[in-house]
């Protein structure tokens, strides 16, 4: 029987992962997943550690009732901010795809995130008329790359770091991969490939595609620094994927909005 073992949502785009116990889920993902990013400040582009890896340093705390959202990193004073709802609108932009507007989080949090990196950034939010639909295949999403959701499992991890051993380089551990939801017990890894549609406590979700992955994989999460080649060097030898790139888990969309718990049975349907 193969249940939960983690959850995590990410306030802030591209910043640290906060474990949960209970999801809640909806149609665009976790609730609160992914709704405030930061974004580069001449243009509105969104800043991920892709181009600035150093995000990953940074811990975002978000009451639960999202009206306070604190930044803490390491060396630095924290930064407690009133979440502004509606404010001045920036033009942002995803992936060179997706243009829309965004609510700026204010000097305060720009000058803060600008000086712990190293370039100009504003911090935005999720507009509350919020619209954005990659295809009726993909689903709705807040600020994440493609999908609701992104799901791993422990088993394909053991399996992956096992051949990274093998090459005499260190393991992995599994934040390298920012997965929302973590599956254990499966005896084979990468059975997440094959399913299609499957429940989780009373959420629906439906594979959407393989998650091909980048090099925020070679990114020290807990310092920001470039730490690879593993794990894409070792991934590259056995998990192409045929239009280009290797994957490591799923892509997932969400059919029926629910909740998860750790703990909680994946059914495939």
């Amino acid at each position: 029987m193969a249940t939960v073992s983690d959850l995590i949502f990410y306030p802030v785009k591209g910043c640290a992962g906060t474990p949960i116990t209970r999801a809640q889920v909806l149609r665009t993902g976790v609730l609160h997943d992914r709704t405030f990013m930061f974004v580069r400040a001449s243009d509105g582009v969104f800043r991920s550690q892709r181009s600035t890896p150093k995000l990953s340093v940074i811990r975002p705390e978000l009451t639960e009732e999202a009206d306070k959202l604190t930044l803490t990193a390491p060396d630095v004073q924290s930064l407690a901010l009133n979440v502004r709802e509606e404010a001045e609108r920036l033009t942002v932009e995803i992936h060179g795809i997706w243009r829309g507007e965004a609510v700026d989080q204010g000097d305060e949090a720009a000058e803060w995130a600008s000086a712990l990196v190293g370039e100009p950034l504003r911090l935005v939010r999720v507009a509350p008329d919020h619209e954005r639909v990659v295809d009726d295949w993909h689903g709705a999403i807040t600020f994440t790359d493609s999908t609701a959701l992104h799901l791993t499992s422990l088993s394909s991890l053991d399996d992956l770091n096992a051949r990274i051993l093998e090459k005499g380089a260190e393991p992995v551990p599994m934040a390298r991969f920012r997965p929302n939801i973590v599956i254990k017990d499966w005896e084979m890894p990468y059975t997440e490939d094959g399913i299609r549609d499957f429940a989780i406590g009373s959420a629906g979700l439906r594979w959407v595609k393989p998650d091909v992955r980048c090099k925020v994989t070679m990114v020290d999460q807990l310092t920001g620094k470039p730490a690879g080649p593993e794990p894409i060097r070792t991934l590259a030898d056995y998990r192409r994927e045929p239009d280009g790139g290797v994957s490591f888990g799923i892509k997932v969309a969400v059919v029926g909005p629910g909740e998860i718990h750790l703990g909680d049975e994946l059914t495939v349907l």
